[in-house]
């Protein structure tokens, strides 16, 4: 089944016109539902997820890829869903469309979405607006007598089933070239194998009240831009951008941030990027709810987690038989990461009581995946991979301790920034031969380098322990990632030293 619908029960859903549409093999998803964590220490999901995704190929070699961040209900998230589809795999596109003629059929697609979504809950409007003056004028709902509680009782279901809204990114590849159309916070990364390792490109901008270029825009219509940015959230969301929520998009009126404006300041129009030309092209592209990115900042602190999940990524290649696995195993990595530093008690506990649903789909450009039943390589064989910790820089004077990052394959050597990326951390990157593992630790904000290498005849030096824990021992320390100690052996060996190995500190 091309188009998620994990909101509901496998028996209970429904079928779609989308599931005839022949989905891409090329690509893989992974996803999670929200979660919050009690004092007690259980997870709880707090309300059904509200993601959704699609991943589609047409017969005339268009691919669709889309994942949709939404809040307060699933029904807009679904109807992008199929709407979006149906705009955009059915003929609408040519191979001989001009950059300009791809933005105009995306720009065109969303717009009708949009407008088609606010029609089809046009019915629910009119009986909203009727059962409200069924009311008495003047009284709050929560001081009416009982005789209009079954009004109230159906106003609020009606409110449940049309108040919500969702974040769309949106992936097209027409003619071997990448285009990307965004509202809201969703990300698209493009991370390209060069010689110099994996280079990762955000190809899109978050529409919240910290972008400039929105600010700008809400100004543009009449509204305070610093009032704006003062409050951050409008509706009850951080972004400026969506599709749905009727509330913002009819009765911004009526909401006092947003009332001096000329016309709708939420608006659906997406921005769109590209073409990126793909010739040559070998690598993956991302495309992550705002859920997922928003976890690992959560745990780790803000500006690297771009290049965390293209490392997870590059990973989980090197390890898993599939797309799918590849996806849901970094998802499952990032939320062990946000759950174990929530229960580490440390000093960024506290922005991990909870996280969003998550997704990520992954989209390959012929990057080397690990063959479906290949058995797992051995350090000796260059291709087992093992976690590193690794402390982070303070140039942002934050109070971030260490984030957990794994050794990629040979093929991938550094990863250096894109061009939309920026960087508060040192980067671990390293290289795996036949004879020595060599761990290159990557400044990205100074640009300096500093290598360590070990070389023994039989390589192998570094061996996983079979159980590790996150957990803090009563002096605050973590147990070591890796087994140091055949490293030792082999040092005293060859500096002719006696007795007992030396050990690590």
């Amino acid at each position: 089944m091309a188009a998620h619908r994990r909101s509901l029960p496998q028996n209970e859903q429904q079928p779609s016109w989308t599931d005839d549409l022949p989905p891409c093999q090329l690509s893989g998803v992974g996803s999670a539902p929200n979660c919050s964590y009690t004092s007690e220490g259980q997870d709880k999901e707090e309300h059904p997820f509200e993601d959704n995704w699609l991943k589609f190929r047409s017969d005339d070699r268009v691919f669709l890829y889309g994942v949709f961040n939404g809040y307060n209900g699933t029904r807009v998230t679904n109807f992008v869903g199929q709407r979006l589809s149906a705009e955009l795999v059915l003929g609408q596109l040519s191979p001989d469309y001009s950059d300009a003629d791809v933005r105009r059929v995306l720009l065109q697609a969303f717009d009708v979405v949009e407008r088609s979504f606010l029609e089809s809950i046009d019915d629910e409007l009119a009986e909203k607006a009727s059962l409200l003056s069924q009311l008495p004028e003047g009284v709050p709902h929560h001081q009416l007598p009982p005789q209009y509680q079954k009004i109230l009782e159906r106003l609020a279901a009606l409110e449940r089933e049309i108040s919500g809204g969702a974040m769309v990114i949106v992936a097209l590849i027409l003619n071997n070239k990448l285009y990307i159309a965004n509202v809201g916070t969703n990300r698209a990364l493009l991370c390209k194998s060069t010689v110099d390792g994996l280079q990762v490109t955000q190809l899109n901008v978050a529409h919240t009240v910290e972008n400039e270029d929105e600010l700008f825009r809400l100004s543009e219509l009449g509204l305070d831009p610093g009032k704006v940015k003062q409050v951050g959230l409008i509706g009850g969301q951080e972004s400026t951008r969506r599709i749905g929520d009727y509330k913002v998009k009819y009765g911004f009126s009526d909401i006092d941030l947003l009332s001096t404006a000329k016309s709708k300041p939420i608006t659906a129009e997406p921005e769109v990027h590209g073409g990126h030309p793909l010739d040559g092209v070998t690598g993956f592209l991302v495309l992550m709810s705002e859920g997922l990115y928003k976890a690992l900042e959560c745990a780790h602190g803000p500006g690297q987690a771009n290049q965390e999940i293209a490392a997870m990524i590059a990973t989980e290649f090197a390890k898993q038989g599939s797309l799918d696995a590849v996806a849901q195993a970094v998802v499952d990595r990032v939320r062990r990461i946000h759950r174990d530093t929530f229960a580490s008690g440390g000093e960024r506990s506290r922005f991990c009581s909870r996280h969003e649903d998550m997704t990520l789909l992954v989209r390959n450009f012929g990057y080397p995946l690990e063959e479906a039943n290949a058995p797992t390589l051995t350090p000796t064989q260059g291709g087992r991979i093992y976690p590193v910790s690794v402390p982070y820089s303070s140039a942002q004077n934050t109070s971030k301790t260490s984030v957990t990052l794994s050794l990629v394959m040979p093929s991938q050597g550094q990863m250096v920034n894109g061009s939309h990326s920026s960087s508060t951390l040192d980067e671990v990157t390293p290289t795996l031969t036949n004879q020595s593992p060599t761990v290159t630790l990557q400044s990205t904000n100074t640009n300096t380098h500093t290598q360590s290498s070990s070389s023994s005849s039989d390589g192998g030096l570094f061996r996983s322990r079979p159980s590790h824990s996150l957990q803090p021992d009563q002096d605050g320390r973590v147990e070591p990632y890796v087994d140091f100690t055949e490293f030792y052996c082999l040092w005293n060996k060859d500096h002719g030293e006696q007795g007992p190995p030396l050990t690590a500190q």
